[in-house]
């Protein structure tokens, strides 16, 4: 009886252990825009911040309606896990969704239910935006494989001295104001210094 229990256990703890192997630690979501640009848009983000909610329906989506073809913009998780508990794994849970082509899809529906980003609601969220592969986006979710790729964000924001969301960056120059018309006012200046062809 002893042997049949430690047996149990190793096959339980075997099954834990490469449960995750064939999920992808790092992201699969890749650049938006026009990802050959050399004007390079990033925005250290907090899926729990209010100030972010606003600036990905009124910021973000603008820019990239109006100059989608010359900015590649890269979007990177900067979680305020002090003040916002449930922005970690709302991020890794993006990036699970990522794998399955519907990044953005879930940026909506978690800045959209900000208030409600328990782990059972990023569950619902993903079967509400069509997650084709529940099984696979629970394992994701799970595993935590993607915590790995979410803190890597998350120490670039801590060595560029980051200390709030949203924060945006025009070609390494950090943007002064998060506001349309600044950002809009720095690509347009990348723009008119580029070389003519």
């Amino acid at each position: 009886m002893k042997k049949i229990i430690i047996s149990s256990i190793l096959l339980t703890l075997t099954a834990c252990s490469s449960d995750a192997s064939d999920i992808n630690s790092e992201s699969s979501k890749g650049p938006l825009g026009n990802p050959a640009s050399s004007i390079i848009v990033k925005e250290f983000s907090d899926i729990q911040c209010p100030a972010c909610k606003f600036a990905h329906e009124n910021i973000v989506k603008r820019l990239l309606d109006e100059y989608g073809k010359n900015i590649r913009f890269e979007f990177k998780h900067f979680p305020l896990r002090g003040i916002h508990p449930f922005a970690q794994k709302a991020a890794e849970a993006s990036e699970c969704a990522a794998d399955q082509g519907l990044f953005l899809e879930f940026l909506d529906i978690a800045y959209k239910n900000q208030k409600n980003l328990i782990t059972t609601n990023l569950v619902s969220y993903a079967e509400e935006i069509g997650v084709e592969d529940m099984n696979l986006f629970n394992k994701c979710l799970r595993s935590g494989t993607k915590k790995k790729f979410v803190d890597s964000n998350y120490n670039e924001a801590i060595k560029l001295k980051l200390s709030g969301t949203p924060t945006f960056i025009v070609s390494g120059k950090m943007v002064p104001k998060s506001s349309y018309e600044t950002i809009k006012t720095m690509i347009e200046e990348e723009m008119a210094s580029m070389p003519r062809l």
